[in-house]
């Protein structure tokens, strides 16, 4: 061993022997509240966040007329029928009997 180790390992034995029962002993219990208020604000403040985020759904998603409802496809009013004359053609085609589809052997 060098000097430094030697040195080393007698002050240690002496700081070791110093210490008695005494200086072991467990150490006081805290005091005071174990919740802070700042920890119970944080808690508050969480509860309140979330009833928000609750009400906010029904809201939105709940209550009738909310702006997520799916909006209705309006309906076309009724018509009466058509009692006069028919309906001219745009296309220029005058509809008639289909023409016959002969088979060849």
């Amino acid at each position: 061993m060098t000097q430094t180790e030697d040195r080393l390992r007698a002050a240690f034995a002496a700081r070791a022997a110093q210490v008695t029962h005494a200086d072991l002993r467990r150490a006081a219990p805290p005091h005071g509240p174990r919740w802070g208020v700042r920890r119970m604000r944080h808690v508050a403040y969480a509860l309140v966040g979330a009833a928000a985020a609750v009400v906010a759904v029904c809201l939105l998603v709940l209550l009738p007329g909310s702006p997520l409802d799916p909006v209705p496809v309006p309906v076309p009013p009724a018509q009466s029928p058509r009692t006069g004359e028919p309906a001219r053609p745009t296309t220029g085609v005058i509809p008639g009997p289909a023409p016959a589809v002969t088979r060849t052997p």
